[in-house]
């Protein structure tokens, strides 16, 4: 899809992503795997580097290497879409930092919003069984060197949207820190919930964050079921009343329930997202992500909302197709080509 498909607000950058770099090490494990890594299936955890390399060491087969991270693979899948983008965030000084960086800036993102540390890069271990469920165990690295004094407006200027994403609520300090210096710049807040673990080790901090004001959330049942205990979570049905009770805060909730599709509410609207349906799931690594850069390429092109869930829903289902975070380089055009073909 190209930026001039279809009209864009006009800002410098439309999207700019915040998170961590992470290089992704993809593998292919069986169930029993699992009971070398601590921590749920399913789930995020975070490891030293000696963990990771007793994991890596412990692997049937060698992972396969492609750049990931939460925000990095939306504003990477983003721009690949048309839209005007840059990212922030901290690379390591070592090859893997190298790769990544000359990932991003091959596929359009601009590059000079990186910053970088002397430590090693970030690298997250994503297991994926057999129910192509993806459990990661991350060490963070370079990633855990970003201090807040680091982030400031100017990181945030000429942008319309700044997406985060919820791994960075670990670190509070850094999360106050790019919240308030990107509604300083004047930018609409988009947030990915990232993870049910995120959620319950931050929830009165995202309460009072939605309370301010986010203009895009992103969250899964899982998620959304953590940060909504109190309504009912037993059919895809049931999350309609937490979008509208994220919606009821001022901005745009979207709910994503896998095979069974999404819920997106605005003030007044509430739409269900029909999935797309994919008889050869292989890794649903990344779904999200690709799912949020479809929704936000449709929205910040001013299309119907029905219309930005299917173009989410089409980019999560194709992701879901292949091993690792990002749709290879070899399958994207029929996928953009899709995409272009939904907008109205």
């Amino acid at each position: 899809m190209s930026a001039d498909s279809a009209p864009i607000k006009q800002f410098n950058y439309d999207l700019i992503g915040v998170g961590a770099p992470i290089m992704d090490l993809v593998a292919s494990v069986p169930e029993s795997f699992l009971a070398h890594a601590k921590g749920e299936k399913g789930g995020m955890a975070m490891v030293d580097a000696k963990e990771m390399e007793r994991l890596v060491s412990l692997l049937p087969t060698p992972p396969k290497t492609t750049p990931g991270g939460s925000a990095a693979n939306t504003t990477f899948n983003a721009t690949r879409l048309g839209l005007s983008t840059a990212f922030v965030g901290k690379l390591g000084s070592d090859d893997l930092a190298a790769k990544y960086l000359q990932r991003f800036s091959g596929a359009g993102v601009d590059p000079s919003r990186f910053k970088q540390s002397a430590l090693p890069n970030a690298r997250s271990l994503i297991l994926t069984t057999p129910d192509a469920q993806r459990t990661m165990r991350t060490c963070l690295g370079a990633v855990m060197t970003l201090s807040p004094d680091e982030i400031s407006p100017a990181d945030f200027e000429g942008a319309l949207v700044v997406h985060i994403e919820g791994y960075v609520l670990f670190n509070q300090a850094l999360a106050a820190k790019i919240i308030s210096s990107a509604r300083a710049a004047g930018c609409e807040i988009s947030l990915s919930f990232a993870s049910f673990e995120v959620v319950a080790a931050t929830r009165d901090w995202l309460l009072d964050q939605l309370k301010q004001g986010l203009s895009l959330v992103f969250a899964n049942e899982d998620e959304a079921r953590t940060m909504f205990p109190e309504l009912p979570a037993k059919t895809a049905d049931d999350y309609a009343e937490h979008a509208k009770k994220f919606a009821a805060f001022g901005g745009l909730a979207a709910i994503t329930l896998g095979k069974e599709g999404a819920w997106i509410a605005h003030g007044s609207e509430l739409h269900r997202v029909a999935p797309c349906a994919v008889a050869d799931v292989i890794d649903t690594n990344g779904a999200g992500d690709a799912w949020a850069a479809g929704f936000l390429s449709a929205w910040l092109r001013d299309q119907p909302l029905p219309v930005c869930g299917k173009v989410a829903s089409l980019l999560g289902a194709q992701t879901v197709r292949h091993m690792g975070p990002v749709i290879p380089d070899d399958a994207w055009p029929a996928v953009a080509e899709k995409a272009k073909s939904l907008l109205v």
